[in-house]
């Protein structure tokens, strides 16, 4: 009996979540310190995980002031600093939860976020997204490709083979683009109209010449200038819909726009 009462034993550890992390928790928890209740030895990623905080979004563990990895167990009596994956400051040679950063920042978007991949797509960054992934497709093409995962479900990035992806806290498109450049501090790198926004090939001027027999006639008739996806053969010539592309462009990123 008494091994059984030691067994069902509660530990308790105090935990304190750092910034944008505190969008996990319930409202009492945020941006406080507060005592967490556990049986066993349960792994650090495994308490983060179940107060409702994806490991992809967690960057820097302390415990007692040493950082630690996903695997630390706690045993009971631990002081907890958890800090979000894109929190602005020097940790020097602290233990990083993931290789950061990826060379070339790239996105799988889950079938929820369409408007927001041709928007990721206008402003030059690879986007891949279709509306009929599954949740293992993202996995995968995020595994084989080293793409981030940018979704509104929770649940997805708290899979354990998911190692960077990143939750969305807006819901509306344009607000969501503003938060993935300025999240993954993008303004700088933006190349906008150098991808195809249907389907994310690069997008390469070409002349004229070559795609008159897919102009309508009035646009023949108006503009000079075309591009075309190399990939899906799509045509692109700067009519109405390209001034307030220019206009979302300017708001959101500091890159020189094409002349």
């Amino acid at each position: 009996m008494s091994s059984l009462l030691h067994a069902r034993a509660v530990s308790r550890a105090q935990f304190r979540f750092y910034e944008e992390l505190n969008d996990f928790l319930p409202p009492a928890l945020r941006k406080r310190e507060f005592s967490y209740a556990f049986h066993g030895t349960p792994a650090i990623k495994d308490a983060i995980e179940a107060l409702g905080v994806p490991h992809t979004e967690v960057d820097l563990i302390l415990i007692d002031g040493e950082s630690v990895d996903f695997h630390r167990r706690l045993r009971g009596g631990e002081r907890v600093a958890v800090y979000p994956m894109f929190e602005r400051f020097d940790i020097g040679s602290v233990s990083r939860l993931r290789p950061r950063p990826l060379r070339q920042t790239r996105f799988v978007l889950d079938v929820h976020l369409g408007t927001l991949a041709r928007y990721l797509r206008m402003l030059g960054f690879d986007a891949l997204y279709r509306n009929d992934y599954h949740d293992q497709d993202i996995i995968a093409h995020s595994h084989e490709d080293r793409r981030v995962i940018l979704t509104r479900d929770k649940g997805l990035l708290k899979h354990g083979a998911v190692t960077h992806g990143y939750w969305m806290r807006e819901t509306e498109p344009l607000r969501q683009l503003r938060e993935v450049v300025r999240a993954f501090d993008l303004a700088g790198r933006c190349r906008p109209f150098t991808r195809c926004i249907a389907c994310n090939g690069v997008v390469e001027p070409v002349d004229k010449s070559t795609v008159m027999d897919r102009l309508p006639e009035r646009v023949r008739e108006r503009f000079e200038r075309f591009t075309r996806c190399q990939s899906c053969g799509r045509v692109y010539w700067p009519g109405s819909h390209y001034d307030r592309m220019r206009d979302i462009v300017r708001a959101i990123c500091t890159a020189a726009l094409p002349s």
